[in-house]
């Protein structure tokens, strides 16, 4: 009988070892993701920063261009509006 457990035993060990190898390279992957969503928001992040620092500087450089961004605020509430009934009246 102790031929026997140890020719098993080998087997199982592997076995073993192979599972636990999986449940690792599992964990491993699961970091790998979070770690790219992670940097996708930095990314993202830091394009809505600097596009914040430049409507910035462009609302502080003077009048003329105060009246230009208003305009443009304007008219981008204005197409949001329109494009969101053409929407609604093509959902209908």
């Amino acid at each position: 009988m102790a031929d026997w457990t140890r020719a098993q035993s080998p087997g199982a060990v592997e076995e073993i070892l192979d599972r636990e190898n999986k449940r690792m390279a599992d964990s491993l992957a699961s970091k790998v993701t979070r770690l790219k969503s992670d940097s996708d928001f930095m990314s993202v992040t830091g394009l809505l920063t600097g596009s914040v620092k430049r409507f910035s500087t462009v609302a502080r450089s003077g009048r003329d261009n105060r009246k230009l961004l208003c305009g443009m605020a304007v008219g981008l509430i204005v197409a949001f509006f329109i494009l969101s009934y053409l929407l609604s009246r093509a959902r209908t």
